[in-house]
């Protein structure tokens, strides 16, 4: 059903849009929330000759509102789509003819947002993770094995260019054959602090960062060597966020929230008021739900870690070791593919320092929207090396990029929406590579429960129960 474990083999992802008789695609976007911003700006932007966003689904009518506004801005002259609440699915896909529904709603309701919307008739685009457990993968397939319809998960750190290139130098042979790939990820004091802000702090609504945030990251190993994972062992907890762990350090007295007057003193919280975006997203809009974007880090009720290690064993050999660290002072990657005629190696530094200004935060993510490169011995960048045995290192040039996730957004999003393009390198992600990806978090998060490695079969398995 899941990975090479799956009882058949699945289409690969669709990559020409189904279209009208004007030419155009009619889309729906499912959840308003700051990540539906991308989606709705290419929909209503460059890709309207082909895109006709018809359609808006959430429980929150004032981000409904301020989505519909956005698209009034744009000048695009694009129309601007319907409203619908969160339960009225079913009906804004007949209503409205849809025929691609984006899905850019939170982690945990991604697989019931998915089913519904095969079953009612429209294909599907959807943000990482696919799922956030096993019994929301049973339900995702069940769904596209009754339907027939067509899912797509949108890992758009495969379509930055570095990490292309290092796809294509493995698929190359540069290397040999994989043995290994070490991976390391940090997250800085700003946008990994922002995961204990927000609802994914919960792990029942994000499955951690194993899930939300490390989904990216196993896919691109997975993409990158070609392979399944198998086995997963973790390790880690919640070790510098969260009320016991500022308690330990002296850092009492905290306030509920970022937005307070003590925001400008405390480069820990984020005051909404401050951020034009988040202010109109949800500062402005949380008395229609009651939910606040801006909890205390070092607050209680913190269920995710913080500090992950994991082994990885893949079905054709290769073994992956992973690290993710959520406080670091700066913010990027370094991966290294072992190999048996030698070794690639990808440097990445999104920011080098979180720098606050006057009391204004730097950018919540870096990968969306850098700040000026710190002053220091660490400055924002790219590299990729190949060393074969018995050679010199080389550096391998990386494409210039530009644009969110490392110029992968604007690249995604074309191939999302005009479809037709050769992908030699098959970044197109479909249900299978979706299952890969959280299926090792999943595996992650039961063996971080267990203390025992984890074959991801039995975890993905146990959803069809």
């Amino acid at each position: 059903m899941v990975t090479d474990c799956a009882h058949k083999e699945r289409k690969p992802p669709l990559t020409t849009p189904e279209k009208n008789g004007d030419g155009r695609t009619r889309y729906a976007v499912v959840g308003t929330g700051s990540r539906a911003q991308s989606y709705v700006r290419a929909l209503c932007g460059e890709h309207r000759d082909v895109a006709d966003l018809v359609a808006l689904l959430d429980p929150n009518p004032g981000r409904l509102a301020y989505h519909r506004e956005l698209i009034r801005g744009l000048g695009t002259g694009a129309r601007t789509p319907a409203a619908y609440d969160g339960g009225e699915l079913e009906r804004m896909i007949e209503e409205r003819g849809v025929q691609r529904v984006v899905v850019t709603s939170p982690d945990h309701t991604h697989a019931d947002v998915i089913a519904r919307s095969l079953r009612a008739g429209a294909d599907v685009i959807t943000e990482k993770p696919l799922t956030t457990d096993a019994e929301g993968v049973a339900q995702i397939t069940k769904a596209l094995d009754e339907t027939g319809r067509d899912l797509v998960v949108t890992f758009n750190y495969r379509y930055s260019p570095r990490n292309s290139a290092l796809r294509e130098l493995i698929t190359s042979g540069a290397v040999g054959r994989v043995t290994g790939v070490q991976f390391e990820w940090v997250l800085d004091t700003q946008h990994g602090a922002d995961y204990f802000r927000r609802w994914h702090r919960d792990k029942p609504n994000s499955g951690g960062l194993l899930v939300h945030k490390a989904s990216h990251h196993f896919d691109l190993v997975n993409w990158w060597i070609d392979d399944a994972p198998r086995r997963v062992y973790a390790s880690g907890g919640l070790k510098f966020y969260g009320a016991r762990n500022a308690a330990e350090r002296g850092l009492t007295e905290r306030p509920a929230r970022g937005t307070t007057d003590r925001a400008g003193k405390d480069p820990f919280l984020l005051d909404l008021r401050l951020h034009e975006e988040l202010r109109g997203l949800y500062l402005d809009n949380e008395h229609h739900d009651g939910y606040l974007r801006d909890l205390d880090v070092f607050g209680e009720g913190i269920t995710i870690e913080d500090n992950l290690a994991l082994v990885v064993d893949y079905a054709g050999g290769p073994t992956l070791s992973y690290g993710l660290n959520a406080h670091s002072p700066w913010e990027g990657y370094r991966v290294a593919v072992n190999g048996t005629e030698g070794r690639a190696e990808l440097d990445v530094v999104e920011r080098a320092a979180v720098i606050t200004d006057g009391g204004r935060a730097a950018a919540v993510d870096p990968s969306m929207a850098r700040d000026a490169a710190a002053e220091g011995a660490r400055h924002d960048g790219e590299r990729l090396v190949l060393q074969r045995h018995w050679e010199p290192a080389r550096e391998i040039p990386i494409p210039e990029a530009e644009g969110g996730h490392g110029g992968g957004d604007a690249v995604l999003f074309r191939a999302l929406f005009r479809g037709g393009e050769a992908d030699p390198l098959g970044r197109a992600a479909g249900v299978v590579d979706g299952i890969r990806a959280v299926s090792v978090g999943i595996a992650g998060n039961e063996s971080l429960a267990t203390g025992r490695a984890v074959d991801i079969v039995d975890i993905v398995d146990a959803g069809e129960e």
